[in-house]
């Protein structure tokens, strides 16, 4: 493949001289790019509507959410899995993240990783990947060897796909159920896609889980309902969410929430119902 040809690639003229900068001009032109990620993902709301959907039945159906990729993709699926349970308390099963080369892939770059496309089935093995689940493929470039070949095995297994990628017309994009494409062009740095492309991605699996884990009944009004509280900052967010869901005094939260070991959503039951 020519990889000169992938938009993500290409030389952006914008920041041709970013190196001659102050460091003001250089943040400056950083920002200017960035500017331009959110309109590139508004674009594609449509699909990435049409993915929440899909993910949310799945879960409900008792599937689970996988985000397979390499590099910063697969760190960014990672991230974003790690974040549910403390966020929605949920059992960390369900939203999973796998990266090509494994954990130690997470701050160390792994050599070979994202072109070993056996590896990429034998991760999802371990996962116990079955049609119940959604396999959900990232990758910038949309033609990681290792990414293309989960998805092609996970279709096999008669499993729904989600492919997240930045460029026109991409591999992993051609396979999938459903196509996420948020074209973010020309990266500050050349190749860079931990930048404009790994910022895109960010916000597009903000949207997945988040508006999921609404669909499921995690999120009452715009509170986090079913956080869990693990520390100072969570119990008192939790308190916080009880008196304003429920108008109560915080004495009250605080009863309510220690009857209930923490949780803001029995909590808010109760008082509620009384």
């Amino acid at each position: 493949m020519d990889f000169s040809k992938l938009t993500t690639e290409q030389r952006n003229s914008a920041t041709a001289n970013i190196d001659k900068c102050s460091t003001l001009e250089m943040v400056r032109l950083i920002n200017d790019e960035d500017k331009k990620i959110a309109t590139a993902v508004e674009k594609v709301l449509p699909q990435i509507a049409n993915a929440v959907d899909l993910i949310a039945q799945k879960l409900k159906s008792g599937g689970r959410l996988i985000y397979i990729g390499a590099g910063t993709s697969g760190r960014l699926g990672v991230l974003d899995a790690s974040e549910c349970p403390p966020t929605f308390g949920v059992n960390p099963e369900l939203v999973q993240g796998i990266i090509a080369g494994g954990d130690v892939a997470l701050t160390c770059a792994v050599e070979g990783a994202e072109d070993d496309t056996a590896a990429a089935i034998i991760d999802l093995d371990k996962k116990d990947f079955s049609a119940a689940d959604v396999l959900v493929g990232i990758a910038a470039s949309g033609r990681t060897p290792y990414v293309l070949a989960g998805i092609e095995y996970a279709k096999k297994l008669r499993a729904s796909t989600v492919g997240i990628s930045c460029v026109e017309n991409s591999a992993l994009a051609n396979i999938v159920d459903i196509a996420i494409t948020p074209i973010t062009g020309a990266e500050v740095i050349t190749g860079s896609t931990r930048m404009k492309a790994g910022t895109a991605t960010k916000l597009v699996l903000n949207m997945l889980t988040t508006g999921a884990m609404i669909r499921l009944g995690k999120v009452y009004g715009n509170l986090m309902i079913d956080v869990l509280a693990t520390n100072d900052k969570l119990r008192d967010r939790a308190k916080r969410i009880v008196m304003t869901a429920t108008g109560c005094t915080e004495q009250q939260a605080l009863d309510a929430l220690k009857k209930f070991n923490g949780s803001a959503k029995a909590a808010v039951y109760e008082l509620i119902s009384k």
